[in-house]
């Protein structure tokens, strides 16, 4: 028996994921990941590894999200949350220790791939995942395949300035990155949280329902159409997916579609706007998905890394 296994590798947890062809969940398990430790974190995906197979009976393909990404310059991590990971050869090193090709991604694009194989977008050409969180990232699915690119940041929108700033939106809040006013200083959620000025979470302010918090998600609501009307422009994508803890305000479905075509350069605007079909678990599967049953021969795996 073969099968996929995704394992979305996390700050706090680390998760696997068994699935079949047809995207059925075979087994699942999740673990604490252990913060600080590279040699831990290679242990933790192969003991996650050998219990799926040897409860499964059977050997899988391994995809593995990551909270960061494989620099094509340098084959090592770069721009990961998780620090101990930054600098070192995972791909390669867990390739050893697993005894087979593995193939990682990051995790937005995990989530982009999982939403255009079986999720929200399944079916549909062109689809750009969306991740509204702790931070804002993206990733570019094209006729079911991850796109890449030369520099492994293709989707990579949060660290894009915010198009079409407001006088006093310039020149933005500072960002990690170094810069001023990205997407990311603007459309997090500690950003909303901080324009709001309560020190709310975003479900938080959606709760209560009130003039404050009104003006707090209309704006947001604004900025993002914007964001995502830029995305439009150069992407043209059948559906954006969103995901991360803002997806879950039910609003932004019907508003921001509103008002993106005053910033869409065209008569009309087909794209849609979902939520995630698959949700937290978008991730894993995601990664799962990396792989297909049989690796054709000769694939080009660069169509698969960002």
């Amino acid at each position: 028996m073969k099968f996929r296994l995704g394992i979305d590798l996390g700050g706090t947890k680390t998760e696997a994921l068994a699935i079949a062809s047809d995207g059925t969940e075979l087994w699942r398990r999740r673990v604490p990941t252990v913060p600080g430790s590279y040699e831990a974190t290679i242990a933790t995906i192969r003991q996650l590894v050998d219990g799926a197979e040897s409860g499964l009976g059977g050997s899988a393909s391994v995809g593995i999200g990551i909270p960061g990404t494989i620099s094509p310059a340098s084959g090592l991590v770069k721009n990961a949350n998780s620090t101990w990971l930054i600098g070192r050869p995972l791909d390669r090193d867990l390739s050893t220790a697993l005894g087979r090709p593995v193939r990682l991604a990051n995790d937005a694009d995990c989530f982009a791939l999982s939403e255009a194989s079986d999720g929200a977008a399944a079916g549909l050409a062109v689809v750009f995942g969306v991740i509204l969180g702790t931070g804002v990232g993206g990733g570019i699915v094209v006729r079911g395949r991850l796109v890449g690119g030369p520099n492994a940041i293709a989707g990579e929108w949060g660290h894009n300035p915010l198009p079409w700033p407001a006088g006093d939106e310039r020149p933005g809040p500072s960002c990690y990155c170094g810069r001023s006013g990205c997407i990311e200083t603007f459309l997090s959620g500690p950003a909303l949280s901080r324009d709001d000025g309560r020190g709310l979470p975003a479900a938080g302010i959606a709760a209560l329902d009130d003039a404050q918090s009104e003006a707090s998600l209309a704006r947001y609501e604004e900025r993002l159409a914007r964001a995502l009307a830029s995305v439009i422009n150069v992407l043209d994508p059948h559906a954006i997916i969103l995901g991360g803890g803002l997806s879950n305000l039910g609003r932004l479905y019907q508003r921001v579609p509103r008002l993106w075509g005053k910033w869409v350069f065209s008569d009309s605007v087909a794209t849609l706007l979902l939520p995630p079909k698959h949700g937290d678990s978008s991730g894993v599967r995601g990664a799962a998905w990396l792989w297909p049953i049989e690796p054709q021969s000769g694939e080009d795996m660069q169509d698969h890394e960002d």
